[in-house]
């Protein structure tokens, strides 16, 4: 089911006299990450401990950081990204526009329906705090739009 709000696009993967098209969930969450970062108040993606003894076990690439893509049988997508948000941010506000913009950029990327973005604050980051990694700033955006 799709919404009304963001109609998909043409489904090109529906021709299989060409063959398959298969999306990785990894790309998945990339697009997730980016989209999340861009969004005023988000400080960083992912990145607490629970993910980072999950890279121990698992050897996940930085883009998995923070994102967990799930895909059910109606080829809709169910995500979880964990975030960091700007000291002074409305955290409510934040996450909420993080729903909709990696809910957004994922039909408009991929053509799929995403059925749920669950956001999870995992802390608040101080706009002087070293600690930032720098895979998490997205290079060319100067901070977030609003």
């Amino acid at each position: 089911m799709h919404s009304q709000e963001f109609p998909p696009p043409p489904r090109y993967d529906d021709q299989p006299d060409l063959g398959d098209i298969k999306i990785n969930h990894n790309v998945i969450a990339g697009i997730v990450r980016l989209a999340a970062l861009q969004v005023k108040g988000v400080a960083g993606v992912g990145g607490g401990i629970v993910d980072g003894i999950g890279e121990i076990f698992t050897k996940k690439e930085a883009d998995h950081r923070g994102v967990r893509v799930l895909e059910n049988d109606d080829n809709e997508y169910d995500i979880e990204v964990r975030l960091i948000v700007a000291y002074g941010s409305e955290i409510g506000r934040t996450a909420y526009e993080v729903q909709l913009d990696v809910r957004k950029q994922v039909i408009a990327m991929t053509g799929k329906e995403v059925r749920k973005v669950d956001v999870i604050i995992e802390g608040v980051r101080l706009p002087s705090d070293k600690s930032t990694p720098e895979d998490d700033l997205w290079p060319e955006a100067g901070g977030a739009t609003d």
